[in-house]
């Protein structure tokens, strides 16, 4: 059971160009000895995983509710890492700076090519509202990026079979219940991920959902296609018990390294926000904004009121100020973030 704190009456202001005042994201040691391993899970009780999961997923909601300045740059950094897994299930050979490139660097219009679709897909996950996220139009489009055909009337019977999971059944069931959508629909587990993070973060009101699933590369799903409902399956038999254990293990661990990144931008975008007032180039605080919401920008970014030149120099800059990475590892093309 995962239970939602209340809202605290103390509120962390960050005021423009200032760094962060909350304390730093950190895991404690219990909760990370807690999650169990592949070997360890077999003598697990699904409750016992569950209660796990919730203290992980509690200790991640606590992070999303700060509503950082920059979490727009943690959510698409690990919308980045779900579409590099996405890829490489899918058989592709892309990276995560393979990927990366072809989103950035491909003009408007043209294609981004397969692999750079899935990035798009968990993109959309990390920069749409959360509560649009499962509207007929998105997870048409999301399908569509990942690669999966589906008629109108199969996505309208996917999206109605969601909300009642979403309305009806308790947290272990949801997340079950996500995969066992997808797979009922003939489809692989990446749309289940994506399904399965989208109503994790619409039951616990965040504004936006968090890429979580994508990125666990050894995550176990089951080989059926179970079309009883979650509660029944869960009661049938230990295959399906062993599979809610697997998903149950694989978001806690998901959670785990979401926390740990953003601890890590969060140093990052301490060091961006206190140097800010120290830029001196036209158009710097919109570029300071944009690092902060988004996993990278190119060098050649169009940005009112700054050349392309002054754009370079500004970067230059902010590297030499230890604000700010190039990402690329080129001397042409160059991209940025934190």
């Amino acid at each position: 059971m995962i239970l939602r704190p209340k809202p605290s009456p103390r509120h962390y202001v960050t005021l423009a160009g200032a760094a962060s005042t909350a304390p730093m994201a950190t895991v404690p040691a219990w909760l990370r000895r807690a999650i169990p391993d592949a070997q360890s899970l077999a003598s697990k009780d699904v409750e016992d995983v569950a209660l796990v999961v919730g203290a992980a997923i509690g200790a991640l909601d606590a992070v999303v509710r700060r509503q950082e300045r920059w979490a727009g740059a943690w959510r698409h950094r690990l919308a980045l890492s779900a579409a590099a897994v996405t890829a490489k299930q899918a058989g592709r050979v892309e990276d995560e700076a393979a990927l990366r490139d072809a989103v950035l660097l491909t003009r408007p219009g043209d294609s981004v090519g397969p692999a750079g679709l899935f990035l798009l897909a968990w993109r959309r996950l990390a920069s749409r509202p959360a509560d649009d996220l499962l509207t007929e139009r998105n997870v048409a489009a999301v399908l569509e990026d990942l690669g999966l055909t589906l008629n109108d009337k199969a996505v309208s019977d996917l999206k109605d079979d969601l909300r009642q999971l979403a309305a009806n059944t308790g947290t272990v069931e949801t997340l079950v219940g996500a995969f066992a959508a997808a797979e009922r629909y003939g489809f692989r587990r990446v749309l289940g991920a994506w399904l399965a993070d989208v109503l994790l973060a619409q039951r616990l009101g965040w504004t936006h959902a968090i890429p979580l699933l994508g990125a666990e590369a050894t995550l176990a799903v089951g080989t059926g296609r179970p079309r009883r409902p979650a509660t029944a399956a869960l009661a049938a038999g230990a295959e399906t018990a062993d599979w809610a254990k697997s998903l149950l293990a694989a978001q806690a661990r998901a959670a785990l390294r979401a926390i740990d990144l953003f601890a890590e931008l969060e140093r990052r975008a301490d060091r961006l926000l206190a140097v800010a007032p120290k830029l001196r180039a036209k158009a710097a605080d919109v570029v300071v904004e944009k690092l902060l919401s988004d996993d990278a920008i190119v060098a050649s970014e169009q940005i009112a009121g700054m050349s392309d030149r002054g754009l370079r120099r500004l970067f230059d800059r902010l590297v030499e100020l230890g604000a700010v990475r190039e990402l690329s590892g080129r001397a042409t093309f160059r991209i940025y973030g934190l």
